[in-house]
This record gives structure tokens, C-alpha cells and sequence, in this order.
């Protein structure tokens, strides 16, 4: 693999380009805006560009790192202008069905092999200026090969994400986004609500020690960005949302009640769970 380009110059985008640079002979950023590869330019990633066929020339992977519901028409324009391509393509985005439900009919004819990735990475800072080379140490990243790419394909992305320093495994795109829902999307709007009910009064944040500080960091996420992936992901949001509903409810009963052995078994079992996370 020698040449990989990177569609979507954004945090994802920018920090994909960054380190993937210590690894691959080209690498090449694309983005719409002259601003944003001013920027990226700026942050020393060299191959940024606005020019969508320099891009992708002669690519062996591109990585879509736009917004998901613009995919589709961002790989039109790259099918458009080299209908010829052949490579590998995958995407980051936060939801997985979507992907897979748009892109492959797109790529029925094409020399294009699509495989999902989600990099589970971020920063509740936004664009490219934020960008970091360390972005994915450590992190996971699942594979989701609904379409049956060939093994030595999924190697191959496997391997690239290793590189950047991501530890990787492979699902489904639905139990994927099962799974999300649980463990990204509604720990972010917990978060959300937190930073609502917690300062429903602005000045009493004065008061705020860490434990808000903590709990409600990601709420500081681009609201745009968040908003886009909860309505892709309704479907699979939905139960996560309900189980905290029962459980503050749970928690209300036990403080009318009074019913410390209660709270404190539930308090204790919490503690548990998030400790074994800790360690894992």
C-alpha cells in the first residue's frame, strides 16, 4: 500500500493524514474548503489538497472521513472522475448501517471493495487544527465487512489501523451499531443532559468541582456532528435511552423509599462495572 487518501478534512481526518504519514510514501488530504487545507497545511500535513482527482490518483485506500450522510455523494464525484479506480475503500463513520445500506449499490460495476471501519477516537474539539498524531493510540476500532470483502482485503485494513495504533475486531454493521448505541451514543447524551440539568442555572458552575467537569465533557462535542449520528442511529439508541429512563426511576423510588441498603447495592454494583473497565 503506497498510496492512501483521506477524504474529509476534519479532526478524523487530519489526525488519519498525520499519522499515517510516518508509514505510507503518499499520503493525501482532501477537503472542500480552502480554509480547512489551509489549516492542515499549517499543521504540516503536506499532501492536503482541494483538488478531489489529485487526491485519489493512482489511491490504494481511501478512507471517507466526512460526514456520513455525505458519503454518497462524495464517492458520485470520486466514481465520476476516475470510474476506473481500483482500490480499497473504507469510511469512519460513528454508524455503520448507513454506510452499508449506501455505498455498495454506488460501487456495483466499479473496481472499488468497500469495508467499514470506526475508529473509536475523537475529541470534543472540532476541524483540523486539533488534529493529532496520537489520536488512535490505543484505540479500538471495529471492522464491519457486511460484504464479504475477500480476507487478504480485510488484512490489509486490519493492518492499517494497527499501524496507526489501533487494536481492532470485527463485526456486523447492525450489531455494531447495537453496541455503539450502548457504549458512545448514549453515554453522550447522558452527558448532554447532564450539562442541562447541571447548569440550568449558568452561575452555580462556579461550584462545579470535577465530577461535572468529567461527566459532561464530550457535551462539548459539535452539535451538528452529534445530532447527525443520534438520528442515524435511532433505532439502535432507543433501548439504551429507555434502560436509563427505568433506571433514574429506580433510583427515585429508593430515595422516596429511603432505602439506603437499596442505593447502596445499586451504587455498589455501578462501581463495580466502571472499575472492571478501568483495567480492561
Amino acid at each position: 500500500m503506497r498510496h492512501v487518501s483521506v477524504i474529509g478534512c476534519g479532526l478524523l481526518g487530519g489526525s488519519i493524514a498525520l499519522a499515517a504519514a510516518k508509514y505510507f510514501p503518499k499520503v493525501s488530504l482532501w477537503g472542500r474548503r480552502q480554509e480547512g487545507v489551509d489549516q492542515a497545511l499549517a499543521k504540516g500535513i503536506a499532501g492536503a489538497t482541494t483538488d478531489l482527482a489529485a487526491a485519489i490518483a493512482e489511491a490504494d485506500l481511501i478512507i471517507l472521513a466526512t460526514p456520513v450522510g455525505a458519503m454518497p455523494t462524495v464517492l458520485g464525484q470520486i466514481l465520476a472522475i476516475q470510474p476506473d479506480l481500483a482500490c480499497l475503500l473504507t469510511d469512519v463513520g460513528s454508524v455503520k448501517g448507513c454506510p452499508h445500506e449506501l455505498l455498495p449499490p454506488l460501487l456495483a460495476g466499479s473496481q472499488i471493495e468497500f469495508i467499514g471501519s470506526h475508529p473509536m477516537a475523537g475529541s470534543e474539539k472540532a476541524g483540523v487544527e486539533a488534529s493529532r498524531h496520537d489520536l488512535f493510540d490505543g484505540a479500538a476500532c471495529v471492522i464491519t465487512n457486511d460484504e464479504g470483502v475477500a480476507q487478504d482485503k480485510v488484512d490489509q485494513l486490519v493492518d492499517f489501523w494497527q499501524k496507526l495504533g489501533c487494536r481492532c475486531s470485527e463485526l456486523g454493521a447492525s450489531c455494531h451499531d447495537e453496541v455503539i448505541a450502548r457504549v458512545s451514543h448514549m453515554p453522550h447524551v447522558i452527558a448532554s443532559v447532564g450539562a442541562t440539568v447541571g447548569l440550568k442555572n449558568p452561575a452555580d458552575g462556579q461550584l462545579a468541582g470535577s465530577g461535572l467537569r468529567d461527566t459532561t465533557r464530550v457535551a462539548s462535542g459539535d452539535a451538528s456532528m452529534w445530532a447527525e449520528i443520534l438520528l442515524e442511529n435511532r433505532l439502535a439508541l432507543k433501548a439504551p435511552l429507555q434502560d436509563c429512563r427505568d433506571e433514574l426511576d429506580r433510583v427515585l423510588e429508593m430515595l422516596e423509599r429511603g432505602d439506603r441498603s437499596a442505593l447502596e447495592q445499586w451504587l455498589a454494583a455501578a462501581k463495580d462495572k466502571r472499575d472492571q473497565l478501568a483495567t480492561s
